[in-house]
């Protein structure tokens, strides 16, 4: 018995060794993934924009400032000069945090009194915001530390002031809830349009749709269009979940969203048709699926900040139509991302979307040749 499993053992490595596709399957995405994942799966909060305001005339609030502008958390410092600057930029996601130092700063420090200093938070990355909060407080009480060593004596301390714009409390699940639309939306847009073929093929009715009067071209918009209608519908069963059951509020415009919606699966659709037209059985369907699935997830944004990843793979993520996805529909559910933001936003998607399908149909074309 030992001797027949031990056999059957050896013929299972021999057939998996033997397949290039399976040596190429086990090897390269795991050096690739480790590689990539050690840069982007990080929880540390660092290198992010942040943005000072400066009311102060004295020079108090120039020295603190300047703590910041030394500090190695912030990758970039915006100096601002007013509300509406200081709104923009948190806004338009150019920075996650503003710095704003009252008119009477110095003077309340000179008078004995605490000064003021209040943090303008983006709630729509409730985590990042919780983290530069305290990186703020503790800039400000190495400031008021310094103070005292240079008057030798304990002067007051500052008052830090947080508030949260597009999410006042932070709550977790205004943030996550957004990004779980886009996730399973993308799980849902994949493995739909990734099994099609495959299935087709391991039951032997591909060859049927061949033989049938239909165009290449045609078998595949008949393969994408049952998946953009589940996916919308999917995707609004999400949204309502999100918004009946844990109460995060949608601002923004439902034409918008579904506009957003249908050209970020248009995207998904041209990644599960290329899936589709490689995998030869339902299985290497899933796992191409995967592999594209989880380094997406992890280059999002969603768990950890982007500006935290090197240059290099910041510039990788621009590739990634779920990152884009994510920021409009953060927009659209805690800020009322105004149209104009939105086409801008999905300029990168319909690029994406353009390239994803036109690759599919050629590679699909060749496939049949």
């Amino acid at each position: 018995m030992l001797g027949r499993v031990r056999c059957l053992i050896v013929k299972e490595f021999l057939a998996v060794w033997r397949d290039k596709k399976s040596r190429i399957i086990l090897i390269v995405p795991p050096l690739i993934q480790m590689t990539v994942f050690t840069f982007a799966a990080t929880q540390e909060v660092k290198d992010v924009p942040v943005a000072v305001y400066d009311q102060d005339p004295g020079t108090s609030g120039r020295d603190l400032l300047m703590l910041f502008e030394g500090s190695p958390n912030f990758s970039k410092v915006i100096r601002v000069r007013s509300d509406a600057e200081a709104a923009r930029a948190l806004g338009d996601q150019d920075a996650v945090m503003v710095v704003r130092v009252g008119q009477d700063f110095s003077r309340e420090l000179a008078a004995g009194r605490p000064g003021k200093v209040q943090l303008l938070l983006d709630g729509r990355r409730s985590n990042a915001s919780r983290v530069l909060s305290g990186y703020a407080a503790e800039i400000v009480a190495r400031y008021d530390a310094r103070l005292a060593a240079a008057r030798r004596g304990p002067p007051p301390a500052s008052t830090v002031v947080a508030r949260a714009w597009f999410n006042p409390n932070l709550e977790a699940k205004w943030s996550t809830v957004p990004a779980l639309v886009a996730i399973l939306s993308t799980l849902m847009g994949l493995m739909i349009t990734g099994m099609s073929v495959a299935r087709e093929r391991e039951l032997g009715t591909f060859d049927q749709v061949l033989v049938s009067p239909l165009s290449p071209t045609e078998i595949l918009i008949g393969k994408s269009i049952p998946a953009m209608v589940i996916g919308l519908g999917e995707a609004t069963g999400m949204i309502l979940v999100g918004v009946l059951v844990f109460g995060v509020p949608f601002r923004g415009s439902i034409p918008l969203l579904y506009v957003s919606i249908a050209v970020y699966l248009s995207a998904l659709i041209g990644v599960g048709l290329l899936v589709s037209s490689v995998a030869r059985t339902q299985q290497q369907a899933i796992l191409y699926s995967f592999m594209f699935m989880v380094p997406a997830m992890l280059l999002s944004g969603f768990a950890t900040p982007v500006e935290n990843m090197p240059d290099w793979l910041q510039a990788v993520t621009l590739a990634n139509p779920v990152r884009h996805f994510l920021g409009i529909l953060k927009g659209l559910f805690l800020k009322d991302l105004p149209a104009a933001e939105v086409a801008r936003r999905l300029v990168p998607l319909l690029i994406i979307a353009a390239c994803t399908l036109t690759s599919a149909s050629w590679l699909f074309r060749r496939r049949l040749e």
